[in-house]
């Protein structure tokens, strides 16, 4: 199994000096196939919408690393990882910035970068960076163009929805086109995987809070949506990320991270480890054991 693991951008072990480059480089040396960020921008004490499943936010996410930093230091001292995001609120962003970002992120990894993109559930992050939330569907598609447009032709032009990308020559490209993958199981979000993504973002919680067969079967629908849409359904990749929560086993996640992927059958496969570490130490120790306990399952 190739399993990969979060990096520790969220809570006390984030706060490490150089804990992220320490981490990266064990991490790989283990074996670890991928290294992987969230995105979060703010913990408001008072939260419009608090963090599913609980009443406020988690003390995690008081603590946090920018993701786009992150994956630059993980691209510095390592070779072979894949460097993922599950997921960047990508419409947060201001457009031509964000595609600048992650083309340098995958020049310097030399192609190993795989954008998970998602469009955030946040109102107070939203007001922060002076983007209406509600144009954020619309603001993923003209994304997804202007990437495409990025990436695949010599000189740029965009008009965007509330910017302008004048003709401009952009000679810095991708190593080759990153896989994007998109998050999201609401009806429209779904049919934006099939119809424009590389791959889908799932999540699987250990524990289990719902059967194998909702992500089976979800799958096998928006492969068969890719096809009806002209695609190959059989190039749709899957970035499966498995939400261990606090105080869960590390038999208990190898085994359920064992079970899903059989069934499943992702790309990609990393276990977030955010919620069940506290130090960069703690970080690399679980990592080891989940290594082994996989490679043995």
């Amino acid at each position: 199994m190739n399993l990969g693991f979060s990096l520790p951008v969220f809570g006390k072990a984030a706060a490490t000096p150089g804990g992220i480059a320490r981490y990266a480089r064990e991490a790989e040396r283990a074996g670890a196939a991928g290294l992987w960020v969230g995105d979060r921008l703010l913990s408001p004490v008072a939260p419009v919408v608090p963090y599913p499943g609980y009443d406020t936010m988690p003390e995690e996410f008081h603590t946090v690393h920018d993701p786009f930093t992150a994956l630059a230091v993980a691209a510095a001292v390592t070779e072979t990882a894949v460097l993922g995001s599950s997921t960047l609120n990508a419409t947060q962003y201001q457009p031509a910035n964000f595609a600048r970002q992650l083309t340098s992120i995958d020049v310097a990894s030399n192609g190993r970068l795989l954008p998970g993109l998602g469009i955030g559930w946040s109102p107070d992050e939203y007001a922060a960076v002076g983007i209406p939330m509600a144009e954020r569907g619309k603001r993923l598609d003209d994304l997804l163009d202007l990437l495409e447009t990025w990436w695949s032709e010599e000189t740029v032009a965009h008009d965007g929805i509330g910017y302008a990308v004048a003709e401009s020559h952009v000679g810095l490209k991708p190593v080759r086109r990153p896989p994007v993958h998109l998050a999201g199981f609401g009806e429209k979000a779904l049919r934006r995987v099939a119809e424009r993504a590389d791959g889908w973002l799932p999540v699987w919680p250990v524990p289990e809070q719902f059967p194998a067969d909702v992500l089976t079967g979800t799958l096998a629908k928006l492969r068969a949506d890719a096809e009806r849409a002209g695609r190959d359904p059989g190039a749709l990749g899957v970035a499966l990320r498995v939400n261990a929560a606090p105080g869960t086993e590390p038999e208990a996640i190898a085994e359920s991270v064992t079970k899903i992927v059989s069934v499943l059958e992702p790309d990609h496969t990393f276990v977030d480890i955010s919620y069940l570490t506290s130090s960069v130490e703690e970080h690399l120790d679980l990592t080891g054991r989940l290594l082994d306990l996989t490679a043995k399952g």
